[in-house]
């Protein structure tokens, strides 16, 4: 079996992929149509050059002004649904997908109607696709108190049925000044019983992830990928086997690293991390989870052996069901050999 066939063959999960960040082209320019006179352009070349990033304030910019385009529950089932079309043909099982509340709660969204929304779409993801939907609620950083407020009283209130996490993402030089806020926000959803999964170390140093250990009970921490300039870091997330969620062609575009060939990941596998691989959004950055599989191979010369294990890394990283677990596990298995 050629590595191309055995990755698409490969079970896999995806744990960090964003609902804005995972819609689709011809999804965006439908929506730009549906509510003319945004940001977002209308013609699929003006759209794939809007998505050409400077840095991350760009990409973040860029992200806004899609985000702006969701106004009704309806855009967010359609996006969930699109994602799960897009991912059953890469042999995605499970997803976590990350949901920033705050952001239909401007456009006037009421909680219960996106709530609904959510859950219509976890099943139907579910009954045509084959792929099974969980949710994490994400605070977007930059927004302070009361997007904080927000999120978690939509995830205590009215939560999805599939609501497994709580995060937060966006810029993460900004969390500072609202350091107390986002604290209180995390150990209430820890409280409800919620993981706490926050984005930690992708734009900024290993203090954020520091914080994010300390300040948020983090279980999982996203992107993650700064930790390597703190030893005592680095011997610390050895020791906890604390997943990082890495999204190699994200950092990439959003200029985080210069290039694949200069990616952490490889290293951060041979100090002994968890790592789950992931794609984070993946039509704006003009990949797929299959294709981040592929990357692996191609920058770092991973073969069956090292893809088999980043796709069981995901499986036990996840919040999937533990019967749920055992069986991927075993397909993983019978398919490694």
């Amino acid at each position: 079996m050629t590595i191309d066939a055995f990755i698409d063959a490969l079970p896999k999960v995806e744990l960090h992929v964003h609902l804005i960040g995972s819609a689709s082209v011809p999804t965006v320019l439908e929506l730009a149509r549906r509510h003319p006179g945004s940001e977002v352009p209308t013609t699929e070349e003006e759209l794939r050059r809007f998505y050409t990033f400077r840095d991350f304030p760009h990409f973040a910019q860029v992200y806004r002004a899609v985000n702006a385009l969701v106004r009704e529950p309806e855009d967010v089932a359609t996006l969930v649904l699109g994602l799960a079309r897009d991912l059953a043909p890469q042999g995605a099982r499970y997803v976590e997908l990350q949901v920033t509340p705050y952001a239909h709660h401007v456009v006037g969204m009421p909680m219960r109607e996106v709530t609904e929304a959510l859950d219509l779409a976890a099943a139907r993801s579910m009954a045509d696709h084959g792929v099974e939907m969980a949710y994490i609620f994400d605070i977007p950083g930059e927004y302070g108190e009361e997007a904080a407020k927000v999120t978690v009283e939509h995830a205590l209130q009215e939560p999805p049925a599939a609501l497994v996490g709580f995060g937060i993402g966006g810029i993460e030089q900004e969390r500072p000044k609202y350091r107390d806020a986002y604290r209180s926000a995390f150990s209430a959803a820890r409280a409800a019983g919620l993981h706490s999964v926050p984005h930690g170390g992708e734009m900024s140093g290993p203090e954020t992830i520091w914080e994010v250990i300390e300040g948020y009970g983090a279980e999982r921490i996203g992107h993650g990928i700064n930790c390597l300039a703190d030893p005592r870091l680095v011997a610390h997330l050895r020791d906890t086997q604390l997943p990082l969620d890495v999204c190699p062609t994200s950092n990439v575009c959003t200029g985080q690293v210069a290039d694949l060939a200069g990616h952490p990941l490889p290293r951060m596998l041979e100090e002994g991390l968890y790592v789950t691989l992931n794609s984070d959004d993946p039509p704006m950055f003009a990949t797929t989870l299959a294709d981040e599989y592929r990357a692996a191979a191609r920058a770092f010369g991973f073969g069956k052996p090292e893809l088999a294990q980043l796709a069981r890394n995901g499986v036990r990283a996840s919040y999937l069901a533990e019967e749920r677990k055992q069986a991927l596990l075993e397909e993983i298995d019978d398919l490694a050999g």
